[in-house]
């Protein structure tokens, strides 16, 4: 017989729950369906990930902690290498979304690093819903970042044969210097971040593993 979720998990789905809807809705409104397909795929999995294993037993730190801290790191590394490189523009450009450089370093390099480090302290604690937000970066980092290798095959939406930066006006937001990175115009095989996009994908890839498919299969082996 399954064990009853208590007070504290059931307000830590709620909380999940919410920010999977909200993250998403606000990610639409300000930008547009990127994020909610990027953002919100990866949320709803790392929900139905979390809720199956984290929230209901919450794992030793000594073996998500290390993890989520790696993940976190090459996170950041990777960051650098998208904002040098102009990610965010380059997204813009790509998809016709005003993401501008400012929301991009307010959300991932100042707000970003203070959630990492409250997780990091949750996780220590066992703190359920740590356990959703590192689930959350272990699916979107972890695996998502396999997008980089795509984005350069994908036709841009704005003068996609126009190999120079553009700048422009998307809904009303003014987004300079963006760059042109689809190979068939441009003849280089490349996306912001796709250099160091491994160093988040390997020990999230592994903190899956270890979270999930290891216990299954030592439970399904017992059985």
């Amino acid at each position: 017989m399954k064990k009853t979720l208590s007070v504290h998990q059931k307000m830590s789905l709620i909380a999940a729950c919410i920010f999977t809807v909200v993250a998403p809705v606000m990610g639409y409104v300000s930008i547009g369906l990127a994020p909610v397909i990027i953002v919100g795929g990866s949320a709803l999995i790392g929900l139905i990930c979390w809720y199956f294993t984290y929230l209901r037993k919450p794992v030793e730190p000594g073996i998500i902690l290390p993890l989520f801290i790696l993940t976190v790191a090459g996170l950041q590394i990777h960051i650098v290498e998208e904002y040098l490189m102009g990610f965010a523009p380059a997204m813009s450009r790509l998809f016709g979304i005003p993401w501008s450089e400012h929301s991009f370093l307010m959300v991932f390099a100042l707000i970003g690093p203070v959630i990492y480090t409250l997780t990091s302290l949750g996780l220590y604690y066992k703190v359920p819903i740590a356990g959703f937000v590192a689930w959350f970066i272990f699916i979107g980092p972890g695996v998502a970042e396999f997008t980089h290798f795509i984005f350069p095959l994908i036709s841009p939406d704005l003068f996609p044969h126009d190999p120079k930066p553009l700048t422009a006006d998307i809904n009303g937001t003014n987004i300079p210097d963006m760059p042109n990175y689809h190979f068939k115009t441009t003849g280089h095989y490349y996306f912001p971040g796709m250099w160091t996009a491994v160093l988040p994908m390997i020990p999230g890839c592994i903190a899956i593993y270890r979270l999930m498919i290891q216990p299954f299969l030592s439970n399904f082996h017992k059985k």
